[in-house]
């Protein structure tokens, strides 16, 4: 018995086993001092607060030993009792000083729920996360990239994972099946083709470990977007198409930027889309678009099934199951 109650507290961490040896030290001169001078210490308690105070080196000198025995104890105490509560509290800094590296350097894992998990560090989920902490109600981020060796976004808002996204034990840190959403952004530092490849396996990743959590995927090369959508998917991004307009768009305008204007607003407003109300089954495109503008948002087109109109025809009658794309 008494061997598993060793074991059991070697077992513990360095901190609790120097706090519980600490404490021991403080009742056994605590207690002693009671019965080596009872009226200078008249009761156990007092003996335990003249044993802590004089080992934390504080010294109110409320309680001082008259006898040489009672002052033999106090400095044995002084010299045995101070070294433990040093280590205590070296002890408990360095602990949370290794706790603060862990954290920033993505080494803890992360607990919460309805968090957005971006997949990869570069400048446009830098823009991403800047935006997104920088709201009046910030939601929670969880950021992992296996290139940093520590958080690179000083926020409250931003808990950092340090692995690679296609791995089991990463994403299991993130907390995934409380995850709202999840951006798997492309690392364009490799080949195209190979980055689609990575984005895919880490998709399929997060798909085997929470097929419901809503994944968001940048995909680099046109012929991967039908192999994302296999994986999973629920929306994929083509940056390179959408780069591609804005030199198009730039090529054949004026010079006057209207495009990239445009999008700076949009950064500013929210592009989502809605569900029809049943009472506005069957009215006009024109109905529906006054009756938004009322309400200060912005109508600029339905998308129905897998078509999507923008600007359409005014007297375009509205079906049971479009979908109103709004920008507020």
């Amino acid at each position: 018995m008494p061997n598993r109650v060793y074991i059991s507290f070697l077992r513990m961490p360095l901190l609790v086993r120097i706090l519980f040896i600490a404490l021991l030290v403080f009742l056994s001169f605590g207690i002693s001092i009671h019965f080596l001078e009872p009226e200078t210490f008249p009761t156990i308690f007092d003996g335990i607060w003249w044993a802590i105070i004089t080992a934390s080196t504080v010294g109110y000198g409320d309680y001082v030993p008259q006898s040489t025995l009672g002052r033999l104890t106090a400095l044995i105490l002084i010299l045995l009792g101070v070294g433990f509560v040093s280590s205590y509290f070296g002890t408990l800094a360095a602990a949370a000083v290794t706790k603060q590296d862990a954290f920033s350097e993505g080494r803890i894992p992360y607990k919460g729920k309805g968090h957005i998990i971006i997949i990869g560090w570069n400048e446009r989920s830098k823009e991403l996360v800047g935006k997104l902490t920088n709201t009046k109600y910030p939601q929670m981020i969880v950021l992992i990239d296996e290139t940093l060796e520590a958080n690179p976004v000083k926020s409250k808002f931003v808990h950092f994972i340090q692995g690679k996204g296609h791995v089991d034990e990463t994403i299991i840190k993130s907390d995934i099946e409380k995850a709202d959403k999840v951006l798997i952004t492309a690392d364009r530092g490799n080949d195209e083709l190979q980055a689609d490849m990575n984005s895919i396996l880490t998709l399929l990743t997060i798909k085997g470990l929470c097929p419901q959590v809503k994944c968001i995927v940048e995909i680099l090369t046109a012929e991967q977007v039908i192999n994302a959508l296999r994986a999973g998917a629920d929306e994929v991004i083509q940056s390179n198409k959408l780069t591609s307009v804005f030199m198009v768009n730039s090529l054949h305008s004026n010079g006057d930027g209207v495009l990239s204007n445009v999008v700076h607003q949009l950064q500013e407003s929210r592009l989502s889309s809605s569900p029809i109300n049943e009472a506005d089954i069957g009215k006009t495109f024109s109905e529906i678009c006054q009756g938004m503008s009322a309400k200060g948002i912005l109508l600029i087109g339905i998308q129905r099934g897998d078509k999507t109109f923008l600007n359409p025809s005014h007297f375009l009658p509205i079906e049971e199951h479009d979908q109103l794309l709004i920008i507020r």
